[in-house]
C-alpha cells in the first residue's frame, strides 16, 4: 500500500481516508523499526514514499474539512 496517488484519495470517502491513514502509519512504524534494526538500503525509497503518502492524505483530509 506504500504509494497512494492524489486522484485515488479524491475518490475515497472520509472513512476510507481515515482507514488508509491508519494503515500508512502502521506501515511507517514497521519501516522505522526495520531501519532501526539495520534494515537494507532498499527500504529507503519505500520509507520516503510512505512518508509522502501520509502527507498527501493529511493534506486532502484537511482540505475536505475546510469545505
Amino acid at each position: 500500500m506504500t504509494h497512494i496517488r492524489s486522484k485515488d484519495i479524491d475518490e475515497m470517502s472520509d472513512e476510507q481516508i481515515e482507514q488508509t491513514l491508519n494503515e500508512l502509519r502502521d506501515e511507517m512504524l514497521q519501516l522505522r523499526s526495520q531501519q532501526a534494526l539495520g534494515g537494507s538500503a532498499s527500504n529507503a525509497g519505500e520509507y520516503k514514499q510512505t512518508r509522502r503518502s501520509i502527507a498527501r492524505v493529511l493534506t486532502k483530509l484537511s482540505l475536505r474539512k475546510e469545505d
